[in-house]
Parts: C-alpha cells; structure tokens; sequence
C-alpha cells in the first residue's frame, strides 16, 4: 500500500528554519514528481513547491521563493523541503503529495498520493 509521510513540523520562531521531510512506503518516489502543498486553517490548500521526478527540477512559489527549498534523495526514498527565514503567514499544515508526471503541476487535483500532512507554527 502505497504510503507518504510526512515529518519535521514544529514550532519555529520567525527568522527560524525547518526541514520537513517527506518519506514514501510501498512507492519507488524517484519515479515520481513531488508536490508540497500548504493550508492555513479558513483558506484553501496551495502550492508550495515541486520537484520533478526526471532531473530533480525544483520550482517555487512566489511567496517563498529565496526561503525554502525542495531536494530529494532518492536512496533513502524521500523529498525534503527545507524552510528559513519562516515568517508568521508559513504557518499551516504542511503536505506532501506525489504525481507521476514528468512535469509535475501545481494543481492538487493533479497529484494522487497524499501525506497525513505536518503542522508547522511560526511563532514568538
């Protein structure tokens, strides 16, 4: 049974970092793209970053883009998203997701493997 988990959240003070990791079971997560995804309670899920499955191309969104950063490490079968300089409005749950695109999206409805998702508070 295919399995993504999600790990890493926590309470981070603003200017703080986190690595929320990502950690497949039941999938080779190399031969898929990978999404992660955010929701702030009262809003909708949105796009956070990808990274595509053929040559680990990573793209951001707008709003984090320059702070975080997606990698993968295919031999321990996992996709990172690392997250500094973390800001107040950061604060949501966080979820992986996996497509097998080789061009991965940033529409949710596009990806067919989802995490339990991982609560991240930025927080003084």
């Amino acid at each position: 049974q295919a399995q993504l988990v999600e790990s890493g959240g926590g309470l981070a003070q603003p200017g703080g970092s986190l690595r929320l990791s990502c950690a497949a079971s039941g999938l080779t997560l190399s031969s898929y793209s990978v999404g992660w995804f955010r929701q702030a309670p009262g809003k909708e899920r949105e796009f956070v970053a990808t990274i595509s499955r053929i040559d680990a191309i990573s793209y951001e969104a707008d709003s984090v883009k320059g702070r975080f950063a997606v990698s993968r490490d295919n031999t321990k079968n996992t996709v990172y998203l690392q997250m500094n300089s973390l800001k107040s409005e950061d604060t949501a749950v966080y979820y992986c997701a996996a497509d097998q695109r080789s061009i991965p999206t940033m529409r949710p409805i596009d990806y067919v493997y989802w995490g339990q998702g991982t609560q991240v508070t930025v927080s003084s």
